[in-house]
């Protein structure tokens, strides 16, 4: 996805660990990722540059999709749909 559209982009959940370092970003969006239903759209925010790495891995890892990361002044947004439940 483009940064545009990544930005206009309809959100279920936003998982705000900007306060946390590496592996807390992560770890929140695992705790968030099961309250939100197959197909919707997760946002995580983080200042932790390991995040950009560690979020798509486990997308990858665990059947979500990665849909990109926007950069915003001090913090990344990254967004991933969430896949199927095994």
């Amino acid at each position: 996805m483009t940064q545009e559209e990544l930005k206009s982009i309809e959100v279920a959940k936003t998982v705000d660990a900007r306060g946390t370092a590496c592996p807390g970003p992560l770890l929140e969006a695992k705790k968030a990722v099961g309250t939100i239903e197959e197909g919707e759209i997760m946002e995580i925010l983080s200042a932790d540059e390991g995040t950009k790495v560690d979020i798509p891995k486990w997308c990858n890892k665990q059947g979500h999709e990665y849909l990109g990361t926007v950069e915003e002044n001090g913090y990344f947004k990254i967004y991933m749909k969430k896949g199927e439940e095994e």
